[in-house]
């Protein structure tokens, strides 16, 4: 699970780019793919340049919804991978036996950092932002790869 602010922008754009680099190797049916955010309400839909950006990436984002971050989401999660060392604090606190399991998704990568909010941005914010995501979930794919 994904978790950023919103659940309209970093988060939904890291789930669609995780699912297409499941499907492209192979575990598209093994492996669920959720995101929540930490601040939201239920049913937002993705901010239009993450739709555009997503569109031009040939990934549709359209029927995004959001969904807030809840502790029955954490404990069904096998794995949290939140945007800043602020949201895993805030998985932690929400569900603190999850510790274990929730990790920056930067971190999980073996990058470090956050990954920065591009709302409010413009387009080429969010097109900076999707291949930051799509760099780093190469990288954790290949990382829950070798674990599992």
């Amino acid at each position: 699970m994904f978790v950023c602010t919103g659940n309209t922008c970093r988060s939904s754009i890291a789930e669609i780019l995780a699912r297409r680099e499941l499907e492209k190797r192979g575990l598209s049916g093994r492996v669920e793919v959720l995101s929540a955010g930490t601040s939201t309400v239920f049913g937002l839909p993705a901010s239009h340049h993450a739709i555009h950006v997503m569109t031009d990436m040939s990934l549709d984002l359209h029927g995004h919804r959001s969904t807030m971050l809840s502790r029955e989401l954490v404990e069904s999660a096998d794995l949290v991978l939140t945007m800043t060392h602020g949201h895993r604090r805030m998985v932690e606190d929400i569900c603190p036996g999850a510790a274990p399991r929730v990790y920056t998704l930067a971190g999980y990568a073996g990058a470090g950092g956050d990954v920065p909010d591009p709302f409010g941005g413009d387009r080429e914010i969010y097109r900076a932002c999707a291949a930051s995501l799509q760099r780093l979930i190469i990288l954790a794919v290949d990382r829950l790869l070798r674990e599992s």
